[in-house]
């Protein structure tokens, strides 16, 4: 009788998993196709892009829209810049947003609430509203234009980033932290050694949030850096949109090689950024 019971429920998840993944195949071939279609006009000429014909295949295009995007924004360059950038930032953004995270998670102090609640308040800003003020600051006040650290600095604190820590280290036993201070363990070694291990799902997943937040920045690159040897990529690819003419194979060509390895990234770290996440929402 149990293993009729058994065999039937087996059963039920064997249809329950059939019917979600027929609902969920379509979709995800309609969040496919637009990036298919990126890649199919990456392989062709400016003047196919626009023909009034649909291609699914790929042409033979793609080395020479890379050749003219090189030849016109030294994209490659443009490329590196983006990677140290995006890496430079990732690492100290994680650093400081786990630091504020322990601080307010971890300690008792005057104003906390003010400073929580000053946090929450920035999430609701729009970022137009603090870019004028921002790029006057770093441009006029601090002289940091063209620079890498008006790249790096001004985005660091995130506001969701240490709200995503803070309620990560509180889900940590406190009688794990006050056996190490009872041991004698001064406090950044509990922070470094103690509870950044044990939030290395939660950081894994901000950092891959982090990382494609810096490598997908447009505006603020834009305004700052005014150097053409300086451009990072997306700005580098938007510059291919002149008044009389834009090089739309040049610019698919330039995505194809900015999105495909973040794709590759994603899938490969997944499993981490899925964990992370679930653990940090998870009290």
């Amino acid at each position: 009788m149990s293993s009729r019971s058994s065999s039937s429920r087996s059963s039920a998840r064997l249809g329950r998993s059939i019917a979600l993944h027929l609902f969920l195949t379509p979709l995800a071939l309609i969040w496919l196709f637009p990036l298919w279609m990126m890649v199919i006009f990456s392989t062709m000429p400016d003047r196919g892009i626009f023909s009034p014909s649909i291609e699914l295949l790929p042409h033979g295009s793609f080395l020479d829209n890379v050749n003219n995007l090189q030849r016109d924004t030294n994209f490659i360059g443009a490329i590196g810049i983006s990677v140290s950038v995006a890496v430079t930032y990732t690492f100290l953004s994680v650093l400081l947003t786990s630091m504020a995270g322990w601080a307010l998670a971890r300690y008792q102090f005057f104003g906390k609430g003010v400073v929580v609640a000053i946090i929450l308040g920035t999430i609701t800003l729009p970022y137009a509203v603090v870019l004028i003020p921002q790029f006057i600051m770093v441009a006029r006040d601090f002289k940091l234009a063209n620079t890498w650290v008006a790249l790096i600095v001004p985005p660091l604190f995130n506001s969701l980033g240490v709200l995503f820590m803070r309620q990560s280290f509180s889900m940590m036993p406190g009688d794990l932290f006050d056996a190490a201070r009872v041991e004698g363990v001064k406090e950044w070694r509990i922070f470094l050694f103690v509870a950044l291990p044990l939030a290395r799902p939660m950081l894994a997943a901000l950092a891959i949030i982090l990382f494609l937040a810096s490598w997908n920045n447009y505006l603020w690159p834009l305004l700052i850096n005014s150097k053409p040897g300086a451009m990072t990529a997306p700005v580098a690819l938007g510059t291919l949109i002149g008044l009389t003419k834009v090089s739309w194979g040049g610019i698919m060509a330039g995505a194809v090689m900015l999105t495909v390895p973040m794709l590759v990234v994603f899938v490969l770290l997944q499993r981490h950024f899925v964990a992370g996440i679930a653990a940090g929402a998870i009290k």
